[in-house]
């Protein structure tokens, strides 16, 4: 199981990503080296958005998408679900 999500960072930038652990992915957003470094400088991060896919290519191929999108496409797409 993958999940794609979006994290809110205390700058209220967006940032998208997929996992197979949600849970321990944002921990480590928040406080780890393991995070990505665009959310290293941008703590805390918190889970605003996430989705259940069966697998890493239709969870890639959904990140993808998202990330053309800007940032009110992404809150309009949030706020629809």
């Amino acid at each position: 199981m993958y999940y794609l999500y979006i994290l809110e960072c205390a700058d209220k930038t967006l940032y998208t990503g997929i996992t197979t652990n949600l849970e321990r992915r944002v921990v480590e957003h928040n406080s780890s080296k393991l995070g990505a470094k665009y959310t290293a400088s941008r703590r805390p991060v918190k889970l605003i958005f996430s989705k259940k896919f069966k697998d890493r290519s239709d969870a890639s191929i959904e990140e993808a998408r998202i990330k053309k999108l800007n940032r009110i496409q992404k809150l309009e797409l949030i706020k629809n679900i």
